[in-house]
Parts: structure tokens; C-alpha cells; sequence
């Protein structure tokens, strides 16, 4: 119980204070004026005055409340490393009897994970969470346990309400060696040489005189090749991606003996290769509609570097005019089909015939060509099914049909075939109910390859074949312009043929048979494209070396898919059949493990502003002390709480002082008094 004496005015305090002001002025006026009972005057004026002011004696009722402590104890993965675990339960331990044994006083023991999607330590948001909860006038003190690496040191309170000691898990002998990335694009050329830089950094009390240290790399999940570089130096690494797509490249530093951990010692970078420029070669046997339609689509292509010619005189034309009145250019068969047809991704023979241009031995090289890893696409007219066609040349050896010398001129509309569906040139091509009809088709009689499309009276009309190293296509129409022109309403021509040039220029979007992962945080989802329904499990080979097998379902015609959670960080080999393929989830290194060396630095200075302290758990446990407010908090092997006082009112009695009977019988009799006083003289 306490009692104290407030005051609960009858009128505001500016109107009182005016009425002491009148009142005060009455008794001096008195006074100048001699009257001899200005004294008593005063008095009722005072007691009028005090009546107003409302003078209660206030009881209150009070329990008193317990002090709270809060303790973070930091269970995030760099804590997890050598014998933090141990060093910091046993320590949160005796330090929760130390403050159970302390009168009037509770503990609140807050538990930090790792935060979501590698955000790291998250100790002041932890904090904040923990305060949030608490009336901070109750709160006596605030312990952390962790290792002083903290990512979310800007969110630290703008002011606590209590003292913050920081204990330091670790010791002074541990080192540790980590491999830095500075720079990895997320794309790059294939062919050309990309300059990552790196750096091997060693921290905390790492072995003397050591200048080198080894470097593993590998990509997409190949061998390793080992280099000896410097320590503590940024290295400019050049890297040239070998192929299309993405590119998977593992860096890793070998553990060495008396590191703290591994788990920072490898890099894990994706870069998708793409190609500077795709060369085209477009050769036209004589103009025609189609031409325009294959111009168009090549040269709306950025990335497509076009070279076309069209043979408008052929060499038997004798028209009489000089050639030096010719405003054409020569065909350069010689340089184009000898000596640069390797520096072209593919060639378009569009509605070519033998004509005397090329003769036999640079088609033969244009078959060899295809064999080494070129692309050769043919676009069908009526001169395939004659005499002077293509077919009869050494380029039979590659093409996937024979012509039957039959040229149809009928109306048709093309289709896709059941295999066609599940191919990616041709799968979920749109407004497929609604294309409009070709009027020409040429029959062949299909010998190797896949027959993805047909015409009519289901002949085959687009063909696409391996052959060697390279990639062959037959188109047995050369009406495909006419979707271009919206005849009948048109259709996807130029989604098509634009598909078609890629798939054969090698784009792995566009693989018939591929394995592939695309993943989102630690999950992955893995696609299979295949033509057959033959489709296993894929096994999927963890970072530490365990599997698991992972069932497809088929999702649309020719695709497969799963979804697959990572249980890990770091790189996953997939395979499926004779098709494998890497990931990886998560970054190689996590943020927790950028720093892993126990350090006060990053906490310091909220702590030295609340006057606690930084000392490290190897030093021993420091005992609790009591301190008054605003005092140093932390001394050496002692750290300080400071009690709080706090009390909860259960119950409040007001007495007035001067109660109204009172008030009226005082300034009765003093004025009164006054005035008899005066009246006697």
C-alpha cells in the first residue's frame, strides 16, 4: 500500500490561477487601504482557492511484478559447426539456473533457425518478435548466445529497454578457407571465352607461411581439373561453355586438415550459353512466293546472320547480253560450298534444281558437312520430282525421302502425326482444327528420319532426320506462304518454320530427347521430353552422394514431369536412361557460411550503446549481477540486469482534503472574521 496526494481541479487551472490573481489583488488593495482584517481575508481566499484545486489523498493497492530476462539462443546452421551446439546448450543452461535463482525474476528462451530462403541470421528480427510480446517496462535484461554472424544487424531496435550482453560461442583456434565468386554472368557465348573472378580467402587463425592452395574445376558434373592457385588474391578465370543451354560449373577447394568447415569451399554457378550469331545460308532456285516467306522469317531473327541468293541466270541462259551490262552478282560457289560451308549453322535449299551451278563434288561436301555436325533443310517444289532434282545428287545419301516424280495439285490441309505431337518442332502448334489448305504437295516415299507431318492422304510432307553428327529436314510442300497470305485462315507458318530452323541449328529447347530440371529455391522440377512412352524413373543423386528414385506423369504428349524437393544445398545429378543432367539448388555456399568465424563485430555497437557487453563463452560464464539504470552493464566475468520495479495496481481509495462542509464552514468564519474585525474599528 502507498499513498500520495493529487489534486483533481474543479475548474481548469488557467481559470484558478486567474482567481488567485483577482484574489490577491483584493487583499494587497486591502492592505493599501489599511483595513485590518485583510489578513483573514486572505485566508478564505486561500481556502476558496484550495476547494477548487481539489486536494485528494490517493491509496493505491499494488503487487509488484517479476523482472524478465530474454535469451536468444542462436540455432542457425553456422552454429551448428565444431562444439557451438554443446558450448551453447550447456551455457543457456546453467545460465537458466543462474536466473531461476534469482527472486522475482522470469525467463523467456527464444530459439533462432535459419531464416527463410537463405536470408541467414535473423537475430535482431527474433528480437523484435521477442519484445513484442513483453511489457518493456518489465523487461530487466537481454541475452544472446550465437556467434555474432548476424544479417539483419538494420533492423536492430531503435531503443531497448533493458541492457544486451552478447556471449560468443567458438574459439580463438578456429580458422577457416572459403572460395569467393565476384563476378558470373547469367549468360554468355558459347565459343568465346567469359572472364569469371575468383578468390580463395583464408579467416580466423588459419596455419602460417601457406601462399597456395588447390582448385578444382568441373562442368556439368565432368571430371575435375585441379590447378594450384595463390590465397588471397581476386584470379581472372577464363571460361569457354562448350555447349548451348545451361551450363553447370562447379569450383571447389578441398578441405583442409583444422578447417572449420567445408561448406564455403565450393562455388556453384549456372550460365546459359547461348550463340553470338546463327549463320544462315538461303539459296532459291528461281523467285517464287515461298521465298519472300523464308526471307522474312530469317531476317526477323536478331540472332540470325542471313546470307541468300537466288539463281535468276543460270549458266545455260544465252540471251545475248553482254556480262558486262549484268547488274549480278556471281554465285560464289566455290568460297560458300568449299571453303566457309563449316562457318554456317545451316543451309536452305529452296526450290533448288541441278542446274550446272553446283556441281556434284560441292553437294558431296555438303553431305559431308551434315555428317560433321551442319544442318541442311530442303523446301520441296515440282523440280524435286524431276529429272534435275536435288535427290539426284550426292545429297540422296542424307535426305530421309525418295520422290516418287509425282506432283500432286490438289487441296489439302496438313496435319500433325501422333508422333508429330509429341515432337517439340511441331507439339502444341496453335489454332491446329483451324489451318488453312496447301494446293501442292510432292509425293516421297519416306526412307529413314520422322514423319512429323503430313498431307494428303496421309503422305508425309515434313520429315526430320539424324544423320552423322548433323540434322536433316525434308519439307514436301512449297506452299507453306500461304499461310502467311491467311488463305483459308492461315496458320502457324511462321511459328513452324521457325521452330523447324532451330531445331536444326541445335537449340536444346527444342531436343526431342531431353532431361532437364528447372528449379525454384530448394525445389526442382524435372521434365523429360521424349517420343516414346518408354519412360523410366529418373534417379536423382544428392550432393552427398545418396538417390532416390523420382516417378514422371506424363503432362502433355511426349513430356514428362515431377516435382522434387532438395533436401540439400549444392549439386544434383540427374539421370534417366542414356540422358543425365545437373543442378543446382540453393547457392553452393549459404549465406550462413560466408562468415563462419565467431566474431562481436557486427553486434558491438548496439550492445556498447546499451552499456553491455561482448565476451566470448571459452572465457568462461559470467555471473549476473543487479544495476541501476543507465550504469555499465558488463565488467570483466560479470554481466549486469537491472531491476525493473514494476507493480500492478489492484486497487485505488481517494479521501478528499477538503471537503465542501469544511470549505464552507472555514471561509465562512474567516470571512466573516475579517469583516467583524473591521467593523470593531
Amino acid at each position: 500500500m502507498t499513498g500520495s496526494v493529487i489534486f483533481d481541479p474543479l475548474l481548469p487551472w488557467p481559470v484558478i490561477a486567474g482567481l488567485a490573481v483577482a484574489a490577491l489583488a483584493a487583499v494587497v488593495l486591502a492592505l493599501v487601504r489599511g483595513l485590518s482584517g485583510w489578513g483573514l481575508r486572505a485566508l478564505g481566499a486561500l481556502v476558496l482557492l484550495g476547494a477548487l484545486a481539489g486536494p485528494v489523498y490517493q491509496v493505491e493497492d499494488r503487487a509488484p511484478l517479476s523482472d524478465i530476462v530474454v535469451m536468444i539462443e542462436d540455432e542457425s546452421a553456422s552454429q551448428t559447426l565444431s562444439d557451438r551446439p554443446a558450448q551453447m546448450r550447456g551455457a543457456a543452461d546453467r545460465l537458466a539456473a543462474q536466473i531461476a535463482a534469482r527472486p522475482n525474476t522470469e525467463l523467456r528462451r527464444v530459439t533462432l533457425a535459419d531464416g527463410a530462403e537463405d536470408a541467414g541470421t535473423e537475430l535482431m528480427t527474433a528480437l523484435n518478435e521477442a519484445l513484442a510480446g513483453e511489457p518493456r517496462a518489465r523487461v530487466a535484461g537481454i541475452i544472446a548466445l550465437t556467434d555474432g554472424r548476424v544479417h539483419d544487424i538494420d533492423r536492430a531496435p531503435a531503443a531497448l529497454p533493458a541492457p544486451m550482453h552478447v556471449l560468443l560461442t567458438g574459439h580463438d583456434e578456429d580458422w577457416d578457407r572459403r572460395l569467393i565468386v565476384r563476378n558470373a554472368p547469367a549468360f554468355a557465348i558459347i565459343g568465346e571465352p567469359v572472364t569469371l573472378t575468383l578468390r580463395i580467402e583464408d579467416s580466423g587463425a588459419a596455419p602460417a607461411g601457406v601462399a597456395t592452395a588447390p582448385l578444382e574445376i568441373a562442368v556439368d558434373g565432368g571430371e575435375p581439373q585441379r590447378y594450384d592457385v595463390p590465397i588471397g588474391q581476386d584470379m581472372d578465370l577464363p571460361v569457354t561453355l562448350p555447349h548451348g543451354g545451361r551450363n553447370v560449373l562447379q569450383f571447389t577447394v578441398p578441405e583442409a586438415d583444422g578447417e572449420i568447415t567445408a561448406r564455403n569451399n565450393t562455388a556453384l554457378i549456372q550460365i546459359n550459353g547461348v550463340r553470338d550469331r546463327l549463320r544462315v545460308l538461303l539459296v532459291s532456285g528461281e523467285p517464287h512466293p515461298g521465298s519472300r516467306t523464308w526471307r522474312n522469317l530469317l531476317k526477323s531473327d536478331s540472332s540470325v546472320d542471313l546470307v541468300h541468293f537466288t539463281i535468276l541466270r543460270p549458266p545455260e541462259k544465252q540471251d545475248g547480253v553482254p556480262v558486262g551490262e549484268l547488274s549480278l552478282i556471281a554465285f560464289p560457289t566455290r568460297e560458300l560450298f568449299l571453303e566457309k560451308v563449316d562457318d554456317f549453322d545451316l543451309i536452305i535449299f529452296d526450290r533448288y534444281k541441278r542446274r550446272g551451278i553446283l556441281p556434284a563434288i560441292y553437294l558431296d561436301n555438303v553431305a559431308d558437312y551434315v555428317n560433321r555436325g551442319g544442318a541442311v533443310l530442303v523446301a520441296a517444289g515440282p523440280d524435286f520430282a524431276g529429272a534435275d532434282s536435288i535427290y539426284r545428287s550426292p545429297l540422296a545419301a542424307v535426305l530421309p525421302a525418295q520422290p516418287s516424280a509425282r506432283v500432286i495439285e490438289d487441296r489439302y490441309r496438313p496435319s500433325v502425326t501422333e508422333l508429330g505431337a509429341r515432337h517439340p518442332v511441331t507439339a502444341g502448334l496453335p489454332d491446329a482444327d483451324g489451318w488453312g489448305s496447301w494446293l501442292r504437295q510432292i509425293e516421297v516415299r519416306a526412307e529413314s528420319g520422322q514423319t512429323v507431318m503430313t498431307g494428303l492422304d496421309d503422305r508425309p510432307l515434313l520429315l526430320l532426320d539424324r544423320v552423322g553428327e548433323g540434322r536433316v529436314a525434308l519439307l514436301a510442300s512449297d506452299h507453306a506462304w500461304l499461310w502467311s497470305r491467311g488463305f483459308e485462315g492461315g496458320g502457324p507458318q511462321l511459328e513452324l518454320l521457325r521452330r523447324l530452323a532451330h531445331w536444326m541449328m541445335k537449340e536444346p529447347e527444342l531436343e526431342e530427347e531431353a532431361l532437364w530440371a528447372e528449379a525454384t529455391g530448394q525445389s526442382m522440377r524435372i521434365i523429360r521430353r521424349s517420343l516414346t512412352d518408354d519412360i523410366g524413373a529418373v534417379t536423382v543423386t544428392r550432393p552427398d552422394g545418396g538417390t532416390d528414385q523420382v516417378s514422371l506423369g506424363e503432362t502433355a504428349p511426349g513430356r514428362f514431369e515431377a516435382l522434387y524437393d532438395g533436401p540439400q544445398i549444392g549439386l544434383y545429378r540427374l539421370r534417366e536412361g542414356d540422358r543425365d543432367a545437373v543442378i543446382g539448388l540453393g547457392p553452393a555456399a549459404p549465406r550462413e557460411f560466408e562468415q563462419t568465424i565467431a566474431s562481436g563485430e557486427v553486434l558491438a555497437p548496439v550492445v556498447a550503446s546499451l552499456k553491455g557487453g561482448v565476451m566470448h563463452l571459452q572465457d568462461g560464464l559470467p555471473s549476473l549481477r543487479n544495476i541501476r539504470e543507465g550504469r555499465p552493464a558488463a565488467g570483466r566475468g560479470w554481466i549486469g540486469l537491472v531491476p525493473r520495479g514494476a507493480y500492478e495496481t489492484r486497487d485505488v481509495t481517494r479521501t478528499p482534503l477538503l471537503p465542501a462542509w469544511l470549505v464552507l464552514a472555514m471561509a465562512a468564519a474567516l470571512i466573516v472574521g475579517g469583516w467583524l474585525r473591521e467593523g470593531r474599528r
